[in-house]
C-alpha cells in the first residue's frame, strides 16, 4: 500500500480535530494540535527518507546517505522529489558508474527539480560524463547550459574549474 495515502489520511484527520476543537472553544489544546498538524502536513509533503539521505550527504556522510537512498521506493514519491531522487542517486553513482549516473541524472531531467541551481548542478555532471566519454562538443553545449542556469552563481567555480579542464584534454575527468 502506498504511503502517501496513509500519510495523507493522518493529516486530515489532524486537520479535522483541529478544527473541531478550535470551534468547540479549547483554544489551548487547538493551538498544540495546530503544531503537530503542522508537523503531519510537512511529512505528508516531504518524504523523510529524503531528507535523511540531503542531510547525510552533506555532512560528507556517503555510506549513510547512499544506505538511505536505498530504502527510498521512488514510485512512492511525488513527481518532483523522484527528479531529485533520480538527481541524488546519480551523482552517488558517478564515481563507480557513468553509464547508470548519466540515466539517472537524465531521469532527473525529465521528472523535474524545482530549483534552477540543481538543474544546473545536473547539467555539469552531466558535462563531466560527455567529457569522461569523450564527447566534447556534448560537453560544451551541456556546460553552456549550466551557465545559463546558474543564475545565482552557486556553481560558479565548479564551472570555472570544469571549463579549465576542458581547454586541456589531458586533465579532463579520468575517474571522479
Amino acid at each position: 500500500m502506498d504511503t502517501r495515502i496513509i500519510k495523507g489520511a493522518v493529516a486530515l484527520l489532524s486537520l479535522a480535530y483541529t478544527v473541531y476543537l478550535y470551534a468547540t472553544g479549547h483554544w489551548g489544546s487547538g493551538i498544540g494540535m495546530t503544531l503537530v498538524s503542522a508537523i503531519l502536513v510537512l511529512v505528508f509533503l516531504r518524504s523523510m527518507r529524503m531528507i535523511m539521505v540531503f542531510f547525510h550527504l552533506r555532512q560528507q556522510q556517503m555510506e549513510k546517505g547512499k544506505k538511505w537512498l536505498n530504502r527510498i521506493n521512488p514510485n512512492h514519491l511525488w513527481k518532483k522529489q523522484r527528479g531529485y531522487y533520480y538527481f541524488l542517486t546519480g551523482s552517488t553513482q558517478l564515481e563507480t558508474n557513468l553509464n547508470e549516473a548519466e540515466k539517472n541524472l537524465k531521469k532527473a531531467l525529465v521528472y523535474g527539480l524545482r530549483a534552477d541551481h540543481d538543474k544546473a548542478a545536473v547539467k555539469l555532471n552531466l558535462a563531466a560524463i560527455a567529457s569522461a566519454k569523450r564527447k566534447p562538443k556534448e560537453a560544451q553545449i551541456l556546460l553552456m547550459e549550466a551557465k545559463k542556469l546558474d543564475t545565482k552563481g552557486l556553481l560558479k567555480n565548479d564551472i570555472k574549474t570544469f571549463e579549465k579542464a576542458l581547454k586541456n584534454p589531458k586533465v579532463v575527468y579520468q575517474k571522479r
